[in-house]
């Protein structure tokens, strides 16, 4: 029964610190990817830092159609997919 509770209580701590790492981006870090999303020639879409990489979903960019791009922690492009 003990054991039962201890990794009840154990799932429960590593679940909330993997939510932890999901959280809106600061003003200073929307700035900073503003500006990175221009040199991709793109603008808008929803962001998010998440999995230590940041997330801008649905942004609309320069040839007319929309993608989700992902960005390191030094706003360096990671990937930028095209939105179906």
């Amino acid at each position: 029964m003990k054991l039962a509770v201890v990794l009840s209580a154990v799932a429960m701590l590593a679940a909330a610190e993997a939510r932890a790492d999901d959280r809106p981006v600061t003003s200073e870090e929307r700035a900073q990817l503003v500006a990175a999303l221009q040199a991709q020639g793109c603008t808008g879409g929803k962001m998010e830092f998440d999995d230590g990489k940041f997330e801008v979903d649905n942004a609309k960019c320069s040839d007319g159609r929309t993608y989700d791009l992902n960005f390191d922690a030094s706003f360096k492009l990671l990937k930028k997919d095209l939105e179906d």
